[in-house]
C-alpha cells in the first residue's frame, strides 16, 4: 500500500516543487499550500458527487466532458476560491496559479491513487498517467489559474478572463478525454494518438508561456 501511494502521489509533488522554484521569490506560506492540497483532496468528493447524476452516455465527446472535465473542474475551481477568497497572501497574479495547482495537484494525487487500486497492469497504468494524466490536471490548473489571475489583477477584459477560468480548463480537459474515449480497434487509432500527442506538448508548452507570463506582472 504505501509503495502504491508514493507512486500515485510522487508526479503530483514533483510539479509542486516545480512550481515552488518558479514562486521562489515570494512563496506562498506554507500553511496556505497544504491547505490547498486539502482543498484539491476533497474537490474529489464534490467531482463524483456530481458525476453521480449524471449516467453514461455512450458517447465519447459527451462522456468526457460531462462525467469528467465539467465535474471535476468545477469541483476544482469551488475550491479554488474558497482558497483564495479571503486569503491575505493571494497579492500577485502568479499567486493565482500556484494556489489553483496546489488545488488541482490535490486532486490528481487522490484520483491517481484510486485509479492505481486494484489495477492489474499497475506500473503501465502508473507510468502513462504520471506523463500524461497528473501533468495533464497541472495544465488545467495553469489556465484556470492564469484567467482567474488576469480578472482579479489586470485592468482589461476580466468579463473574459472570469468565464474562461472555468471554461477553458473545461475546454482542455474534455478536449484531452475524448480523443482518449475516442480511440477505437480500427486503424484511425494511429491519428488520434498523434493528435493527442501534439495537442499534449502544445498544452505544456502553453502553460509553462503562462506562468512565465505572470512571473513578470508585478503585485497587486
Amino acid at each position: 500500500m504505501l509503495l502504491l501511494v508514493t507512486i500515485a502521489v510522487l508526479p503530483a509533488l514533483l510539479l509542486l516543487v516545480y512550481m515552488g522554484w518558479k514562486d521562489r521569490q515570494h512563496p506562498e506560506p506554507v500553511s496556505c499550500l497544504l491547505k490547498g492540497l486539502f482543498f484539491g483532496c476533497l474537490s474529489v468528493i464534490v467531482s463524483l458527487s456530481i458525476t453521480s447524476m449524471f449516467g453514461d452516455f455512450g458517447d465519447p465527446i459527451l462522456d468526457a466532458f460531462f462525467n469528467a472535465a465539467i465535474p471535476e473542474e468545477f469541483a476544482k475551481l469551488l475550491m479554488f476560491w474558497l482558497l483564495i477568497r479571503k486569503n491575505k497572501n493571494f497579492d500577485e497574479p502568479i499567486d493565482s496559479i500556484v494556489y489553483a495547482v496546489y488545488v488541482s495537484l490535490g486532486f490528481a494525487a487522490v484520483e491517481n491513487i484510486l485509479y492505481l487500486v486494484d489495477e492489474e497492469d499497475f506500473f503501465s497504468t502508473a507510468f502513462s498517467r504520471a506523463v500524461f494524466s497528473v501533468p495533464g490536471h497541472f495544465c488545467f490548473a495553469v489556465c484556470m489559474g492564469f484567467c482567474y489571475g488576469m480578472a482579479r489583477f489586470g485592468q482589461k477584459l476580466k468579463i473574459i478572463y472570469y468565464p474562461m477560468a472555468f471554461i477553458g480548463p473545461v475546454l482542455l480537459h474534455g478536449t484531452y478525454d475524448a480523443l482518449l474515449m475516442s480511440i477505437g480497434d480500427d486503424d484511425s487509432w494511429i491519428i488520434i494518438i498523434l493528435i493527442w500527442l501534439v495537442f499534449c506538448i502544445l498544452m505544456y508548452r502553453a502553460a509553462v508561456k503562462r506562468i512565465n507570463k505572470l512571473r513578470e506582472c508585478p503585485p497587486a
